[in-house]
């Protein structure tokens, strides 16, 4: 009787125990032979690209099965078309990985009916990069600092992808808080443009120039001065931003500071990586894991320090409480915050 309770222990325990290789066959017999697709909300060049391509080039050896990974670009929206899509049409298996910003997960919240998604359901894997952003003005223009958009008598012409974007927001930001003197004009394709715009005098500034996007996609033109960063917009100076003039400093009273932050504590999650709602639990879990092997990976951050930019891991529960904080903005700052980006 002894015996036989034993051998049941014995067989119990080897059934507990071989669930876990078995769950980790069936994801690796998945991912065998496939191809994870990469889509990213912005054109080819710009900071969202680089990241993604540098990530690409480690996460299928991190994953089981190693599948091969693909990037291609989507863009429109301000990444909107790209937030959409990995939403509502992609894949829900496993094999399909969406990259678009942080302000366009927010969309929903502020009223954005063309936003057909709600950013808790994704399935995040993490973050990238902790940003600090800035807007910058080009070298031939009279506009040194800050305080010469405050002061001029014409309206200094900045430049924005889409409604969504954070060029868009943090120049109106810049209207609405600090009286800045701003005419801002959307519809360039990716920061890339936004930059191109500048250098052909079509625009005088721009916003949207993270620490990640200008060490990515503007390092020689900020090295030489061309690119003069005029504000940055983190709590603490960022030393890549020279002697910038920095936001927070400039304000007064406490509500100030809360609508600040709705808008820059995004930045904190400035490259995350989302896979559609509903793919299987062991998938994702698979993912999640190795989308922090790979960034971890030497080779990646040999890569990294080549290409002059920086990789700072985060988890997929920091990026969700980043969330969730957000959408736990009380209403009268939510008012503010909508006011100030025209929504009703």
């Amino acid at each position: 009787m002894v015996n036989l309770f034993r051998t049941h222990i014995i067989l119990a325990a080897a059934a507990a125990f071989g669930a876990m290789p078995v769950a980790a066959d069936e994801v690796a017999d998945f991912y065998k032979g496939k191809t994870v697709n990469f889509m990213v909300g912005y054109t080819p060049g710009g900071g969202y690209d680089t990241y993604t391509r540098l990530l690409a080039n480690s996460l299928g050896k991190h994953i089981p099965g190693n599948p091969d990974v693909i990037v291609t670009n989507m863009p429109g929206g301000g990444s909107m078309k790209a937030a959409n899509y990995t939403y509502n049409v992609a894949p829900k298996d496993g094999a399909y990985l969406g990259v678009f910003s942080l302000p366009i997960a927010l969309e929903p919240l502020l009223g954005r009916k063309n936003a057909k998604f709600e950013a808790l359901k994704f399935g995040w894997l993490g973050n990238m990069f902790r940003d600090t952003h800035s807007c910058v003005a080009w070298h031939k223009s009279n506009i040194k600092t800050l305080q010469d958009v405050i002061d001029s008598k014409e309206p200094v012409v900045f430049g924005a992808t889409s409604a969504g974007s954070y060029g868009n927001m943090h120049a109106r930001v810049l209207q609405a808080m600090v009286g800045a003197n701003i005419k801002i004009v959307l519809g360039y394709r990716g920061i890339k443009g936004v930059g191109k715009a500048l250098q052909q005098g079509e625009i005088t500034a721009a916003c949207a120039m993270a620490v990640s996007s200008l060490k990515s996609s503007f390092r020689s033109l900020k090295d030489s001065g061309q690119f003069r960063v005029i504000v940055q917009f983190g709590k603490e100076k960022h030393p890549f931003l020279d002697n910038a003039t920095q936001f927070y400093s400039m304000l007064k009273n406490p509500d100030d500071v809360r609508v600040a932050d709705f808008f820059f504590s995004q930045s904190e999650i400035a490259r995350p990586v989302a896979a559609p709602p509903g793919i299987p639990a062991a998938r994702l879990a698979a993912l999640r894991t190795a989308f922090a092997d790979a960034l971890k990976d030497p080779a990646l951050l040999a890569r990294a320090k080549r290409i002059g930019i920086d990789v700072i891991y985060e988890t997929p529960e920091r990026v969700e409480a980043a969330l969730t904080a957000l959408h736990a903005t009380p209403p009268d700052v939510l008012a503010k915050v909508k006011k100030i980006m025209g929504r009703k």
